[in-house]
């Protein structure tokens, strides 16, 4: 009987946009070792008959809120321990990197080539590494140089990350069982694209994704991505990719052409995936709508504060322009503003009594962009633990909430406005930091408005301050050849 494979798990998952001032530090991640960390993985309990006679070496995984750019010092632990920890386990046939794609790392252009290379360099140039990825990374040379099987989600909102982990190491142990290394082709497509552009909920990414089963079923292919890429990053690897591997290389060089061309000629469809304005605008038209009642709640995304691409979470815009407005300011509209992230806030009025005059300064600690910290006059409305926000207050000013959280948090599931005592249904309109709406709060709008508002992950591009993508690049270049050179190894 041949040998039990050893396959060893770890990585280290985070977005992370150059042009936000948070900074990501230990605190922000959720850290699994051991028995924990199989413990994530469902092909491992029970046994999936394909994994079963493989010995799963567990490493350490970190994982965190998209985010500012990573501390050196936190990057490096991690980093170090895998590698001794790889060391500690003696050889091993193969790794599945559990990763993002788009860590930014504070002073380094390319964190997973960085990683890659690290854990290269540790097991040497025989076991097979195979990245299971979000869409929304990047695809350097040197990851993809040091990578045997690259796949990625294929959905946007996310709801194939398990399935896309599975895949990877589904991949990775049919390969090593094929004792075959697996040809690999990249195709690096010069575009730009914020995640609203590209759900695949809507075309042209429906059916540009859409396309990966058929091409992944033909003869002398495993497996077929495509990477929208990361846009808020000023690093080089930041555009869109392809990546094909396969068992025959004019197949798999053949898939990866086809579909980064397909990537390509798409590129002026790509549109937001709902109707957009600034934050005035939207607030005009929900304020106009709230009459219907088909339209309730009407949803407004503040996008370029949105924590989950890596917003500070404390950008004070929107909930000014919303205090702004009579209607809610005197309590005629029923409004929710989730949320800004500030502790110190919470702590200044968290124990109080339900029901208290609070007078608190909330925002502009990490991101202090105009118009800065605000001072919020109203009751103390509810208090409650999230496992998500820590301990959050919600401060009732007028006719709005303002969600003030203890950690960064995105306000994504019905549960958590549920434990601040707000039932969704029943307000007129409810913003929130984040781009596309997550399912639960898609299914319960009534209406939505995507406001391009200003912050470290704003969706109007050219807004940017770009000085070291590599151009051109598209849609901050328009009048251009693009190089869809395939590379093949």
């Amino acid at each position: 009987m041949p040998r039990p494979l050893r396959v060893a798990i770890g990585g280290i998952h985070i977005e992370s946009s150059t042009f936000s001032p948070h900074l990501s530090t230990a605190h922000d991640f959720e850290v699994t070792r051991g028995d924990a960390l199989l413990a994530r993985y469902a092909w491992l309990s029970p046994v999936a008959a394909w994994a079963a006679d493989v010995e799963w070496i567990p490493l350490v995984h970190a994982r965190a809120l998209p985010g500012g750019a990573v501390e050196p010092s936190t990057y490096d632990a991690w980093a170090t321990e895998i590698v001794e920890k790889l060391a500690e386990a003696g050889p091993v046939d193969g790794m599945l990197l559990d990763i993002h794609g788009a860590m930014s790392v504070v002073g380094r252009d390319d964190a997973e080539g960085d990683l890659v290379t690290a854990i290269r360099a540790q097991i040497g140039p025989e076991p097979f590494i195979s990245a299971a990825m979000d869409l929304h990374g990047n695809v350097s040379h040197v990851l993809f140089d040091n990578c045997d099987l690259l796949t990625c989600y294929r959905t946007a909102p996310h709801v194939d990350v398990w399935e896309t982990r599975e895949r990877a190491a589904l991949n990775l142990v049919e390969a090593l069982r094929r004792e075959e290394r697996p040809h690999k082709a990249l195709v690096h497509v010069p575009i730009l694209l914020p995640g609203e552009m590209t759900s695949t909920r809507d075309e042209p990414a429906r059916s540009l994704y859409g396309r990966i089963p058929d091409v992944e079923a033909r003869d002398g292919v495993i497996d077929a991505a495509i990477w929208v890429g990361f846009a808020w990053a000023d690093q080089p690897r930041c555009r869109g990719a392809v990546v094909a591997t396969g068992t025959d290389p004019t197949a798999t060089a053949e898939a990866a052409r086809e579909l980064g061309e397909r990537f390509w000629a798409a590129r002026d469809e790509f549109t937001f995936v709902a109707p957009t304005g600034s934050m005035d605008e939207c607030l005009d038209t929900a304020l106009g709508a709230i009459s219907e009642p088909t339209r309730r709640p009407f949803f407004i995304s503040d996008s370029g504060d949105n924590p989950g691409a890596g917003g500070a979470d404390d950008v004070t815009f929107a909930l000014d322009r919303m205090l702004a407005r009579p209607e809610i300011s005197d309590g005629a509209i029923r409004a929710v503003y989730a949320s800004l992230v500030d502790p110190e806030a919470v702590a200044h009025v968290a124990d109080q009594p339900i029901g208290s005059p609070v007078e608190v300064r909330v925002g502009g600690r990490i991101d202090p962009r105009d118009p800065g910290p605000l001072e919020l006059k109203g009751t103390l409305e509810a208090v409650a633990e999230d496992p998500d926000g820590g301990r959050c207050v919600s401060v009732r000013v007028g006719g709005l909430s303002v969600f003030v959280t203890s950690r960064r948090m995105q306000y994504r599931l019905l549960s958590s406005y549920a434990r601040l005592g707000v039932a969704v249904d029943q307000v007129d309109v409810v913003v929130v930091k984040i781009g596309y709406l997550e399912p639960e709060l898609f299914e319960a709008s009534g209406d939505w408005r995507l406001a391009l508002t200003p912050g470290g992950v704003d969706q109007d591009l050219v807004r940017l301050p770009y000085e070291r993508v590599l151009r051109p690049v598209f849609p901050l270049d328009r009048d251009f050849t693009a190089d869809l050179a395939v590379v093949t190894r």
